[in-house]
C-alpha cells in the first residue's frame, strides 16, 4: 500500500464518519431546536404560558384526531400533505393556546427552572412523537436509527404522549 492509497482510505473513512456523525446530530438538532424554542418561549412569556401551550398541544390533538374534513387535505406530493397536516394542527394549537392562556395561567402557578427545562424537553419529545405517529413525516424525511429507536416504536408513543401531562402533574405547583 502506498502513502497515497493510505491517505485516500483515511480521507474516505474521515468523510464517512463525519457524514454519519452529522446525520445523527442533525436529527437530535431537531429535538434541541424544539426544546430551545419551548424553553425560550417559557423564559420570555413566563412559565405559566408554557403550561397553557402544553395543554393546547393535547386539546389540539383531540380535535385534530376527529377532524371531519381531513380527507380534503392534500395527499400528494408528500411534502404538501405533511405541511397541510402540520398547518392544521398548528392552527388548532394556536386557537387552544389563546383560550387556555386566559383560563389556565395563574399568578400562583410555580414551576422551577429545572421544571421548565424538563417540561420543554417533554413538549419537544411530544411533538417529535406526533411527527412519527400522526403526521406523514416519514414519507418526507428519514430519521436516523438512534432517533427511530426512541420514537418509532408504537409502544413508546403513549409514554412520549403522556410525558408532558405527567411532568405538569409533578412539576407545576
Amino acid at each position: 500500500m502506498t502513502a497515497t492509497e493510505g491517505l485516500a482510505q483515511v480521507n474516505a473513512l474521515a468523510t464517512n464518519t463525519a457524514l454519519t456523525v452529522w446525520s445523527g446530530a442533525s436529527d437530535f438538532l431537531i429535538i434541541l431546536i424544539l426544546f430551545g424554542a419551548l424553553f425560550l418561549f417559557a423564559w420570555y412569556m413566563n412559565y405559566g404560558q408554557l403550561v397553557a401551550l402544553l395543554l393546547a398541544f393535547y386539546a389540539a390533538y383531540a380535535l385534530y384526531a376527529v377532524f371531519p374534513y381531513a380527507s380534503y387535505l392534500p395527499s400528494a406530493p408528500a411534502s404538501t400533505a405533511l405541511f397541510a397536516h402540520i398547518g392544521l394542527y398548528a392552527v388548532l394549537v394556536f386557537l387552544f393556546y389563546l383560550i387556555l392562556r386566559r383560563v389556565v395561567v395563574s399568578d400562583f402557578l410555580y414551576v422551577s427552572f429545572f421544571g421548565v427545562l424538563a417540561l420543554s424537553f417533554f413538549g419537544a419529545a411530544f411533538l417529535i412523537a406526533l411527527a412519527y405517529h400522526v403526521f406523514p413525516v416519514v414519507s418526507v424525511y428519514q430519521f436516523t436509527p438512534a432517533v427511530d429507536l426512541l420514537f418509532a416504536a408504537k409502544e413508546y408513543f403513549f409514554w412520549w404522549f403522556a410525558a408532558p401531562a405527567i411532568g405538569l402533574f409533578f412539576l407545576a405547583r
